[in-house]
Formats: structure tokens, sequence, C-alpha cells
């Protein structure tokens, strides 16, 4: 019998997964649906509790190399008015640090750190999963224009459309739209406020922007590249295609005015190279994903909306968990339903915080205590402690608590 566990899906979960197994002398192999990996999609940003599992994959100075540090999480209302304000990351007191960065930038650390520490062969593209088989013995997992392989386990890494995800539930359905489109871009623009300054304005009603920088001095002129998000309320979701191109006169007329001091917002997005639109989903939790020797991991397993900045990282969080549970209880069924009780529950609960008191529930508050009016001092409209508390409560959900994190034994 093989013991090689087969992951299915080269993105930010399954490639975490493969080094993290690696680490734990586990053999694995990546087996990807696309020909190719391309560095696609935009800025994400990593928590310091998906920080701290990267650096002890040995890959913080990888990360340095390509991403920001993130210094500060800033909230502002629709007219610029500065409404809460925390530090981020070692600035705020943990460990580690936090970085905003590009999606493709990151899924590039992690690939090419694979193929250099499990050889270049760990990662196998071109591999449609169609459906996975289980026996006594283990997996047999089968492709659309390939031969099946063997393995010992089986995992699931492959995002919101996951085969596995649907052999496992084939009557789920669609995903679950939230009433919220998101246009996406990156420009090229001078450092804003401290330089490393994770932005959220506006409101949905009348329009939201997460702004922040993904990558350090791109010329000669000191430019970063800045990733913004544009959120509005709509009835109708947008196709859910990552390529689509999004059009101007779909959501700029909304920031037409964000002319602050510390940021010209439509300057920004008119200085876009490329616009793209997506709805904003989410699936509804799953009971369980661990099914006898196959199991789920990442968006495959807890699609979520991006309103927490913890997607990426929970992904990570989990492909950790998985290894230290192979580790210590060997690669079989045991393991992977340890993984299922301890993450199933751990990230429902970020996913529906997600879509009712994530941080930027922060702006929700102002926006309706202050009618969108503009006011003259913050604490006349909400107490600054009661939004701390909204951050403080998200960072419990989520896992990335202070003092909890500091606490937490190691997974590996």
């Amino acid at each position: 019998m093989s013991n090689e566990v087969i992951i299915l899906g080269a993105g930010i979960g399954g490639l975490t997964l493969a080094l993290s197994l690696h680490q734990a002398g586990i053999p694995c192999r990546v087996y990807e649906a696309v020909p190719e990996l391309k560095p696609l999609g935009v800025g994400i940003n990593l928590l310091p509790h998906a920080v701290r599992e990267l650096t002890e994959l040995g890959l913080l100075e990888a990360l340095d190399k390509v991403g920001v540090r993130t210094k500060e999480a800033v909230f502002f209302t629709e007219h610029g008015q500065l409404v809460f304000r925390e530090a981020a990351g070692q600035h705020a007191g943990y460990d580690w640090p936090q970085f905003s960065i590009h999606r493709g930038d990151l899924q590039t650390v992690l690939y090419e750190e694979t193929l250099k520490r499990l050889g270049p062969d760990s990662v196998v593209c071109g591999r449609r999963c169609t459906h996975v088989e289980q026996d006594a013995d283990g997996v047999t997992v089968h492709f659309a224009d390939a031969p099946p392989v063997r393995g010992a386990v089986a995992v699931g890494c492959d995002g919101i459309h996951s085969a596995l995800r649907k052999q496992l539930y084939p009557d789920e359905g669609a995903p679950r739209y939230s009433g919220i489109n998101m246009w996406r871009g990156t420009a090229r623009w001078k450092p804003f406020l401290s330089g490393g300054s994770m932005v959220r304005a506006g409101w949905l009603s009348v329009g939201k922007m997460v702004i922040y920088p993904i990558r350090e001095n791109i010329d000669a002129e000191g430019h970063q590249l800045v990733n913004w998000v544009a959120e509005i309320h709509a009835p109708q979701p947008a196709m859910r295609d990552w390529s689509r191109a999004g059009r101007l006169e779909d959501f700029l007329p909304a920031f037409a005015d964000w002319h602050f001091d510390w940021l010209d917002v439509p300057a920004l997005i008119l200085a876009s190279d490329t616009i793209l639109e997506y709805p904003m989903v989410d699936q509804d939790p799953l009971p369980r994903w661990t099914h006898g020797r196959l199991t789920l991991l990442g968006d495959a397993a807890h699609p979520m909306v991006p309103r927490g900045s913890n997607g990426a990282g929970q992904a990570i969080i989990d492909a950790r968990y998985l290894a230290g549970a192979l580790k210590k209880m060997g690669v079989g069924t045991a393991a992977l339903e340890d993984y299922d009780r301890v993450r199933v529950k751990a990230t429902t609960d970020v996913v529906l915080t997600n879509r009712s008191n994530p941080p930027d529930a922060i702006l929700r508050e102002v926006f309706e205590r202050s009618g969108g009016k503009r006011f003259g001092s913050i604490e006349q409209v909400v107490p600054v402690a009661e939004l701390q508390a909204i951050s403080d409560n998200y960072k419990r959900v989520a896992g990335y608590d202070p003092a909890a994190l500091k606490a937490r034994a190691s997974y590996l």
C-alpha cells in the first residue's frame, strides 16, 4: 500500500500542505488541473496566525522580498473621516508580522519552494480530477486525460469549484450570493498614510473600498503596487468568472467624490491597468469534510466572503493542522477525523462571522448610527471602545488573538 498523500490542487492550501507534509517526513504529490501554474489573482492579507505558520516553514525571508509588512488597519467614512485606527502585526505586539501580498506572488513562493524541497515531479499539472474511489487500503484518484493514481488518502484543495466536494455533496448547489458585487484592480501609486496601511472606507449601501499596498519599490520613483477592492450592494450577482473584466460605469460613480487628503480614490481606480468583477460568494458550512480516506481543505472546505482578510490564512492553518495530525497519528483515517473535528468547527465560526460581524462591521456601525452624515467626533457617534471590541472579537474567532496565538503550541 502506498503511504503517499495525494493533494488535489496547487493553490495556497495545497502547496502549504505539501511543504508541511515534507517537513513532517510524509510523502505526498500535488495534482493540479491547469496545464501550467501562472501567478493569477490580486491582493490578499496574511494575518499573524498565518504568517506564524509560513515562518515555521522557513518562508519569512521569501515573503519579505515580495510582500509589504502591514503596519496598521485604518477605517474611514465615505467622507474620508477617520473612524478607527489600530496597529497591525509586529507593530501591534505580535511575534509575527502581517503581510499584504499579491496572491500570485505568494503562490509562486510556495510553488518554487515545493519544487526545490520535494523535487521537480512533486507538482503534476494538467491533471483534472473527475472522481476518487476509496477502499480499505487506500484511494484511487481518477483524472480526465491521464491514468489513475493510488495513495493512502486524498485531500481536495481544489477551490470553490472542487471536484471532490461535488463528489461528496452532489446536491449542494451553486455558491451563495451575499448581495454584494466586487470590482478589483491594482495601480502604481506613491505610498500613502504609513506606507503600510490597510484602509477600509465607506459602507456597502453607498460604496465601500478596501485599499492596501502589495509590492514595494516597483520602479525608480519608489512607487508601490496598490491593491483596491470596491464593494457595493447589488440585487443581481455578477458572473462567477475570476477573469471577467469589470466596467468603470458600473461602480466608479459611487466613488467619484472620494478626493481625500490621504488618497485620491477615483484617480487610483482610473490608474489601474485591469479591473476585474466578481460576486461576493460563499457556501453554507458543511457538517463534515472527512469521509473515510477523503477530506477537504481551504476554499474547497470552507469558502468564505472576503471580509476578514482570512480566506488564505485559514487554508494555511488547515494545512498545518492536518500535516501535524498525520505526523502524530499516522497517515490514515484517524488523523483525518481529528482534523475534521477541530477545523470544521473553527472555520464554521469564521465563515458565519465573516457574514455578520467581520472587522468592517466597524464601518457599518458608524454608517448606521451617523445616517451616513459627517460628524464632529467619533465618540459622539459610537464609543471607540465598542469599535475596538468588534476588532478584538474577530481576532478571537479567527484564531489570532495575540495572547492565545502566542500561547498556542506549534502544529508541527
